[in-house]
């Protein structure tokens, strides 16, 4: 039985990560608990699978097209990756109710940035007639790769909702330039979060092997038979689902357990 729902939580993830091209995995740690019974230690780990090869498999034609600002990736790399240790560690220390409770508002603050358009664009970034002004733009990409790197090693997230807005709109960014940046950043920060979980132990590798072979498998499917519909739409819709899990994980986890 568990294995039949692993499949199946899976799949769903994987056909919300092909329509929507990311965002869907902000739902895998809670089908890993709600649906399969794991705890959220067991789920981060798997998670985190799931996010980073859902963002290599999307980072690849952004990498042929030239559409990765490779020095800034790696700007917010080295800020991020110590800090997913860091995250992973706290998370270690706090008891499953904190983090179900911390999840929660992770997953208010997705669905509250994808019903909002990324208007705008900031300037830290911005090209002179020597190319980007790195002085600028490194002081304001630091801080946002501590901070992306602390919810991944923390809550197995990948951070997109939060990196395409601080590359955009705080740092100027185009978004091309920003969509394939942001994938390469949440294959590292995921690889390393993984990594900080794996010597922990503890990883049900069946459950791991099914729910991201499925996630996979109906994230290339929906990807490639959903090009036509209405992405706005559906972004809009499963933001909306997120508020009502996160609403049911905090009435779960203060008033049912």
């Amino acid at each position: 039985m568990t294995a039949a729902i692993a499949l199946a939580l899976g799949a769903v993830i994987g056909v919300l990560l092909g329509l929507l091209g990311g965002g869907g995995s902000i739902l895998a740690v809670p089908a890993l608990v709600y649906g399969v019974g794991l705890d959220i230690a067991q789920a981060i780990p798997i998670s985190l699978i799931v996010v980073g090869t859902a963002a290599a498999v999307g980072a690849l034609p952004k990498v042929r097209a030239r559409r990765v600002e490779w020095r800034l990736a790696g700007i917010f790399a080295a800020a991020g990756i110590p800090a997913t240790f860091a995250g992973s560690a706290v998370g270690r220390l706090l008891p499953q109710p904190v983090l179900l409770l911390g999840f929660a508002a992770v997953m208010v603050l997705a669905a509250v940035r994808m019903l909002r358009d990324t208007e705008g664009a900031g300037i830290a970034c911005r090209r002179t007639d020597s190319g980007i002004d790195w002085r600028r733009c490194t002081s304001r990409s630091i801080p946002a790769g501590i901070g992306v790197g602390l919810l991944t090693g923390m809550f197995g997230v990948g951070g997109g909702f939060l990196i395409i807005p601080a590359l955009v709109v705080l740092l100027g960014v185009q978004m091309p330039i920003a969509v394939g940046t942001s994938l390469v950043i949440i294959v590292a920060n995921s690889a390393t979060g993984l990594a900080a979980h794996l010597g922990a132990g503890g990883i049900d590798w069946v459950v791991t092997g099914l729910f991201a072979g499925a996630a996979i498998a109906g994230s290339l499917v929906a990807g490639h038979v959903g090009t036509g519909m209405d992405t706005g739409r559906l972004q809009r819709l499963f933001a909306y689902l997120v508020f009502t899990v996160a609403a049911y994980v905090v009435v779960d986890t203060i008033f049912l357990t």
